[in-house]
């Protein structure tokens, strides 16, 4: 297949992979309660703001720019891909960090994940066939959007109704287990991350180059893009960076479970999709730490 590249990859260990993401997603649903899907109706204008940025503005920003540099279909797709799901389970603990608007943080986040067992699916589908220089590709790699839509549904929409309900059953045990979940679950997915790279260091190495500077550029434009949509509306500053770190960390980590599952022989789509889960907490943690020290103005 054009554009294939030998990545190294045990497939048993995609259920591991699998596992990390539905833990990941119980971890941050444990803390979810209804009264954060109603806050949307209540409250819509940040929220909705948010997932017009992550779900409309993002991809289709992604798949221009991919067009208009002609990026590698590989990794133009590994773009496109990320730019597709929701945003990341991280995203609520960066912008408490940024001293912006949790309660926003955690709407867009519950609401984002349920949205995305259609739309991940649906815009990855329609702005892969969009840009023409990867519409052949993406035939190549028989794309089935209804398997990944099932997918997206038991790595994210299921662990999510889950862990709302086990976080409303025994609220004292969710206190005690929140955040250590959280962090064990981020570092085992750092974990694997760092073996699949290591597995496949002198390929990493061969395309760093074509690769780092897409991922830092692809992470810049999300952010500025979140940041931009709460400028224009004229949102409060909370709001603004809440809106800005949902769009800017997005969920790399259920584009890597895509890919294994679907497309294994996708390397370039994967050096994109494991590198940007690695680069949005380095910018996310920065930023975050910039706006804790600035005053609201």
């Amino acid at each position: 297949m054009s554009g294939a590249l030998p990545i190294v990859f045990d497939p048993a260990s995609l259920i591991m992979l699998n596992v990390i993401m539905a833990l990941m997603m119980f971890g941050v649903s444990l803390t979810l309660r209804l009264e954060d899907f109603k806050r949307i109706i209540l409250a819509p204008i940040a929220p909705i703001a948010g997932l017009f940025a992550q779900f409309f503005l993002l991809p289709l920003a992604t798949c221009l720019f991919t067009w208009a540099l002609n990026v590698d279909p590989d990794l133009a797709l590994g773009m496109i891909l990320v730019a597709s799901c929701p945003g990341g389970s991280f995203s609520n603990i960066m912008t408490w960090l940024a001293r912006g608007n949790v309660a926003v943080s955690v709407s867009m986040t519950a609401v984002s994940s349920l949205v995305a067992t259609v739309l991940t699916p649906l815009n990855f589908a329609f702005y892969g066939w969009l840009n023409p220089h990867t519409r052949q590709y993406l035939t190549q790699i028989t794309l089935e959007p209804s398997s990944i839509l099932l997918l997206v549904l038991l790595v994210l929409a299921v662990p999510l109704v889950i862990g709302m309900l086990t976080g409303r059953k025994f609220p004292k045990l969710v206190a005690r287990s929140e955040k250590p979940l959280r962090i064990v679950s981020l570092l085992v997915f750092l974990a694997f991350v760092a073996i699949a790279f290591s597995n496949n260091f002198d390929l990493f190495i061969d395309r760093f180059n074509s690769f780092f500077w897409l991922v830092v550029a692809h992470n810049l434009l999300a952010l500025s893009l979140g940041y931009g949509m709460g400028k224009a509306l004229k949102l409060p500053v909370a709001d603004r960076r809440a809106v800005t770190m949902e769009v800017g960390i997005q969920n790399s980590g259920l584009g890597l479970v895509i890919l294994f599952t679907f497309f294994p022989q996708a390397g370039g789509m994967m050096l994109i999709t494991a590198f940007w889960g690695v680069w949005h907490l380095v910018s996310g943690l920065t930023l975050s730490q910039i706006w804790a020290r600035r005053p609201y103005d």
